[in-house]
């Protein structure tokens, strides 16, 4: 059996640059210049990082043994998961700013970028946190049991950049435009510096997604409290979500039961760390819940979600089709 590979400083700084690597190509060669994704191209580049993160599975796998890799995967399916809930508030969000179909990706790829960035600091300041207090773990069990049930009951389908306080801080120190000026962030209006209503989208698309880390961070302690791999997993999900939104943005239909399933990932997931925090036996459960079974419970959750999003849809599409040819 070979050793096994300690993780040090060089090989964080060789992921990241090889992230920055891979960004740097996607904006500066394959999307240099502005063009509205299409579902095959979309569908193309998730099938792309999908396929690095499986392959750096395999990696951690040879370096770290077959249990890390397992952890690093089952992480990658649920931060994956929870990342498509947001896919569908950034279309509102694009919907309600009226954003053109051919910026939306460079939108995407600066609140990604930017995305990358906080969730490094929330994860190294949370795995800080929990290396120092355990009992933490706890408290984030119950936060995200109590944030899956109340994800059944409570249904937001709009957005409100009113409500934005970042929005709100924006609108009142700097001047906004009140058109686009193509691709930009900025633009000289009436004179002046301004910002644009796409810089607005991205602060828009920035803090939600923070709030949408606030639920899916803690899910991946559940699993794991190796920083190495919480961060690896959530760079490779936030990655895939550029694609992945030009995916599923016109297929909401199909996934409308969707927020169910990951209501209930996040229940189980918080249920799990009440009973094993540390992925072990508690002392009022002597029992342990391997990484496995999470992986199959998640992965049931949010294939039978989908299954009967579609079902529901396929029979609305029926009953409208029948309606029509009615006389």
């Amino acid at each position: 059996m070979l050793a096994v590979v300690e993780i040090t400083g060089w090989h964080w700084a060789a992921f990241v640059t090889c992230i920055l690597v891979f960004l740097a190509l996607d904006l500066g060669v394959f999307h240099r210049r502005a063009h509205t994704v299409r579902f095959k191209e979309a569908l193309a580049w998730t099938s792309v990082w999908f396929s690095m993160a499986m392959l750096f599975a395999v990696g951690l796998k040879f370096m770290r043994g077959n249990k890390e890799a397992l952890e690093f995967f089952t992480g990658y399916i649920i931060e994956f998961s929870l990342s498509m809930d947001n896919v569908f508030v950034i279309a509102l969000i694009f919907a309600y700013f009226r954003v053109p179909s051919q910026y939306q990706h460079r939108v995407l790829f600066w609140g990604i970028l930017g995305a990358l960035v906080m969730r490094g600091i929330m994860i190294g300041v949370g795995a800080a946190l929990v290396e120092r207090f355990a009992w933490l773990l706890y408290v984030l069990g119950a936060f995200l049991l109590l944030t899956g049930i109340r994800m059944l009951f409570v249904s937001d389908e709009e957005v409100h950049p009113e409500r934005n306080v970042v929005i709100r801080l924006a609108r009142r120190f700097c001047p906004v435009s009140p058109d686009f000026d193509g691709q930009k962030f900025t633009t000289h209006w009436n004179g002046k510096w301004a910002l644009t209503p796409m810089a607005l989208v991205l602060l828009m698309v920035e803090t939600t997604d923070l709030l949408f880390a606030v639920d899916s961070i803690p899910a991946i302690f559940g699993v794991t409290t190796d920083r190495f791999i919480i961060f690896t997993s959530n760079v490779f999900a936030i990655l895939g979500l550029r694609s992945l939104y030009f995916v599923l943005a016109g297929a909401i239909d199909y996934f409308r039961y969707l927020k169910i399933g990951l209501s209930f990932v996040l229940a189980f997931i918080g249920a799990k760390m009440l009973l094993d925090p540390h992925g072990e036996p508690s002392w009022w459960f002597q029992r342990k819940i391997p990484t496995g079974v999470s992986l199959l419970v998640v992965a049931v959750i949010l294939l039978l979600s989908i299954i009967f999003s579609i079902i529901a849809a396929r029979r609305e599409h029926r009953a409208r089709e029948q309606s029509a040819d009615k006389p």
